[in-house]
């Protein structure tokens, strides 16, 4: 007879049931609460005050007060846990997770990419408190002290190309230093950090933890209980706890994660081969969709066209290579241009939800090359998403002759 249970059970049986032990009602659907304060128990023989505790003590089913632990927050951690591999941690936003996890490492250096702005916000506040110091990602190896920071980015924002993790975790550890990697862009299904050496996981859970673009979260994962103790105590003090509101939201979506994810990251892939062969096409007919694309589109970027890396990128991503990508136009004014035409497309920021969005990312990134807009696909049809833009490729051609 075949093992059931917990242990054994695959991604989509988790996200489904690896909160099980908290059902305290008969509802299928968990409840919401909104409370704050809870009651403490009536059997004075049960208190246990907080002085005569060792560490901080975490009854998954019995709460005291929200900034703590709440009934939704923690079911929502619960089932992060089953499906990250280690101890996750909960946060306001994306960058309160990556605030909380440098607030724990308090270390000299961070070795960085270019990656996502915010992260480099989040670390210049620090280097005012602390004097942080910023080296760039592909430092050699000596400019690393013992207790510093390697913080990747894989894949990257807003390319959708990936990094081995595997080697910048043996770089970190031949230094003393720790690896985080923020795995945004490949949630569980498509990659586990842990598997090539990460010491902790980062993920802006706004994005595909939450998948209907109406939660804001961060999450932290470590597979050391120390460092887990160590977290939970400090968002007790720095008070950037997700709402019980977005911890209800945030159980509903990872209900469907892994459908989710597979289905866009296809779509995504789908798509970027179109557009990839198409501004490879030689000598396409003048009125062809190729020749459309080829007028307008000047480079594309997804971690699908790393050719050269596939030795070791199909075994860090072996089941799809992320629903985000970007594409260079071949002017400024394409770029500002092209969202207004689409039909399937919002033109907003973010990215991960269950529309597919598209953002002329200089929008939001003071950095970014002009031409670049950041794609991130959804459920659609992926064919109706080819054609909507090809159809807004034939529209910026007319409007330029």
């Amino acid at each position: 007879m075949a093992e059931t249970g917990p242990e054994k059970a695959g991604p989509s049986t988790l996200a489904l049931h690896a909160d099980d032990e908290l059902n305290v009602v008969t509802d299928v659907a968990p409840p919401l609460h909104l409370s704050t304060t809870f009651r403490y128990s009536n059997n004075p023989e049960d208190l246990i005050p907080w002085a005569d505790t060792t560490e901080h003590h975490v009854d998954k089913r019995s709460h005291i007060y929200s900034r703590f632990t709440s009934p939704n927050s923690t079911r929502f951690e619960t089932i992060l846990s089953a499906l990250l591999n280690g101890h996750a941690l909960s946060y306001s936003s994306g960058l309160s997770a990556l605030h909380a996890a440098l607030v724990l490492f308090n270390p000299r250096h961070i070795s960085v990419g270019e990656g996502y702005h915010g992260c480099h916000g989040v670390i210049a506040l620090m280097s005012r408190l602390t004097g942080l110091e910023k080296l760039d990602i592909n430092c050699p190896a000596e400019q690393l002290e013992a207790g510093d920071i390697v913080l990747l980015e894989t894949p990257i924002n807003p390319q959708g190309m990936a990094f081995n993790i595997e080697d910048y975790a043996k770089k970190a550890h031949s230094r003393g230093a720790y690896l985080i990697v923020d795995s945004t862009f490949a949630p569980p299904g498509l990659q586990d950090p842990f598997k090539w050496g990460a010491d902790l996981v980062m993920h802006s859970g706004s994005k595909y933890f939450g998948g209907h673009s109406d939660v804001l979260c961060g999450v932290l994962a470590t597979q050391r209980k120390e460092w887990y103790d160590k977290l939970l105590g400090d968002r007790l003090f720095l008070g950037s706890v997700m709402g019980s509101m977005e911890s209800w939201l945030g159980v509903r979506s990872l209900r469907t994660l892994e459908v989710r994810v597979q289905r866009q990251s296809q779509n995504a892939e789908r798509l970027v081969a179109w557009l990839d062969n198409a501004v490879d096409a030689q000598s396409p007919a003048a009125d062809s969709d190729e020749a459309a694309t080829q007028a307008a589109v000047h480079k594309i970027y997804h971690a699908s066209l790393q050719k050269d890396d596939f030795s070791w990128l199909k075994k860090q991503m072996p089941n799809g290579f992320g629903p985000v990508f970007s594409i260079v136009m071949k002017e400024e004014d394409f770029a500002r241009k092209l969202p207004s035409k689409l039909a399937f497309f919002h033109h907003a920021t973010s990215l991960g939800g269950v529309e597919t969005l598209i953002e002329w990312r200089t929008m939001t990134d003071a950095k970014i090359d002009r031409r670049l807009l950041r794609i991130s696909v959804g459920l659609e049809n992926w064919e109706d998403l080819k054609n909507d833009l090809v159809a807004a490729f034939r529209a910026l051609l007319k409007e330029k002759k």
